[in-house]
């Protein structure tokens, strides 16, 4: 049964219109017509769209996208489905992608739990990944976090077996929230005691490392498909 996200679903998060910069507008007229996916309540082919048959990662809420641009340049033998509704941040990765030739890498700039539910076949990714997510750190706000129990089942009806879900995030009652959604999910198992090492692939932010400077926390969960 797909999870309906326009029934009544309290969105995630709040769309901001942003300015883009010239270089990010001429990003998506040079770039955009290549690497952008156009959203359709249909299932995508992922060999057609990146012209190659290899294993998928779906990187969900990317920003301005260094870190996505990093990981798939990284892994040049995986293909990389990042998912985003921020204009600004579209563009900025459409712009890397073109100053750094990265070529596995698609862009759909939408809200992901349509996406999930209309383009990603059943059982298809190889990975899930989905670092720094709005906190919505005020107490009334926390019923808006993407990390639920119905997004983290539809996540799992998307992943292959073996496939795995990374999560990062810098504040701990948010990574309380997620250490606890993802262990009473029955389909999953943790790769850790807790908490997992950070990966050698996801990098630093430059947020991350002045957080980590003052003395901040940052907590990688890393849960695989039983």
């Amino acid at each position: 049964m797909l999870y309906d996200p326009t029934e009544h679903r309290i969105r995630s998060f709040v769309t901001r219109a942003g300015r883009l910069s010239t270089g990010q507008a001429r990003a998506f007229e040079q770039f955009g017509p290549r690497f952008l996916v156009e959203y359709k309540k249909e299932l995508l082919d992922y060999e057609a769209a990146f012209g190659r048959k290899a294993p998928v990662i779906l990187e969900i809420g990317f920003g301005m996208g260094d870190t996505t641009a990093h990981i798939a340049r990284l892994m040049p033998e995986k293909d990389f489905l990042g998912v985003e509704v921020h204009t600004p941040g579209v563009g900025s990765l459409l712009k890397q992608i073109g100053e750094q030739d990265i070529q596995n890498l698609r862009l759909v700039q939408h809200d992901v739990f349509e996406v999930l539910n209309h383009m990603i076949p059943d059982g298809s990714l190889a990975g899930v990944h989905v670092f720094f997510p709005d906190p919505w750190h005020k107490a009334r706000h926390n019923k808006r976090r993407l990390i639920q129990a119905p997004f983290v089942k539809l996540l799992c009806q998307k992943l292959e077996t073996g496939g795995y879900i990374h999560l990062a995030t810098d504040w701990e009652d948010y990574a309380v929230q997620m250490l606890e959604v993802l262990g009473a999910e029955e389909m999953l198992a943790n790769t850790a005691e807790g908490y997992a090492p950070q990966p050698a692939y996801r990098p630093l932010t430059k947020f991350e490392n002045r957080g980590l400077k003052l003395g901040h926390g940052v907590w990688d969960l890393v849960f695989t498909k039983k």
